[in-house]
């Protein structure tokens, strides 16, 4: 898979391709990636790349020439062409399965006010949100949805990992514990350390329907609605209904016990 980064500020996208798992993937031959700067694209001896909205307004928006002639540059008619705004569609991860199944995709990374609409018009396939709120760099929007994205091609994760994920069968993952068994007086509970297998099963859907249930109950009732919840689910979303502390309800660290 291969993702076409348009940008006035490579630099930024780079860090991320150039590190980790990425950096990996690259090596490997899985994902490759094309950094291409907006401002080689401009004329005019200053690279100018922004300019005044008609209609007045406050800020800059980017030319529509500069960005045309670089998505003409990656060939970019022939591709899907997200630019992330916070105007766009909500992105999740059902979006981002959707996206790994493509071959090749090219970003816009918007600055400023965002980009002349004309652009939109002609070319962009997606506009996506990461969500609500407004950054000053599309590049650190794109790389988020990047990140989604390549992780889902087959080859960067091995599938075991993927399906215990966040957001997989739609509830939030279980907790995870590692070495050492007691930590500051905490230990790790004794069903992870059993061996038995279907306990161990049990418990972590235990919590990963308590924990989807109070950071994220909308998820229960889509996956309710979905068909994914199953009988054995249902009964344990009753029990853990019944189970629920008082509202205000904290759990203080070990070092603060007593202290308010």
């Amino acid at each position: 898979m291969k993702f076409h980064v348009l940008t006035l500020f490579p630099e930024i996208p780079r860090a991320f391709f150039e590190s980790s798992i990425m950096a990996k993937a690259v090596d490997r031959g899985i994902i490759a990636y094309d950094l291409v700067n907006i401002r080689d694209f401009a004329h005019d001896k200053h690279k100018t790349c922004d300019d005044n909205p008609y209609g007045g307004g406050a800020g800059m928006l980017m030319l529509p020439e500069p960005l045309g002639r670089a998505l003409e540059s990656v060939g970019a008619y022939k591709k899907r062409v997200i630019y992330v705004t916070p105007s766009g569609k909500p992105f999740s991860q059902r979006m981002a399965r959707e996206l790994s199944q493509e071959e090749e995709l090219v970003f816009i990374c918007g600055r400023y006010e965002g980009i002349d609409q004309r652009i939109i018009d002609s070319w962009v396939d997606d506009e996506i949100s990461i969500g609500d709120y407004v950054l000053s760099s599309g590049e650190i929007a794109a790389t988020v949805i990047i990140d989604a994205v390549y992780r889902l091609v087959e080859g960067v994760i091995s599938k075991e990992s993927l399906e215990e994920e966040s957001f997989s069968a739609g509830l939030l993952e279980y907790p995870q514990y590692t070495r050492p068994e007691v930590y500051q007086g905490m230990a790790v509970p004794e069903v992870l350390l059993s061996g038995h297998h279907e306990n161990i099963r049990k418990w972590r859907l235990q919590r990963q329907l308590a924990k989807t249930m109070a950071n994220r109950p909308d998820l229960i009732d889509a996956a309710r609605s979905s068909g994914l919840l199953t009988v054995e689910a249902e009964k344990m979303i009753e029990t853990i209904t019944g189970q629920v502390p008082k509202s205000g309800t904290k759990r203080r660290h070990p070092r603060f016990k007593g202290k308010e």
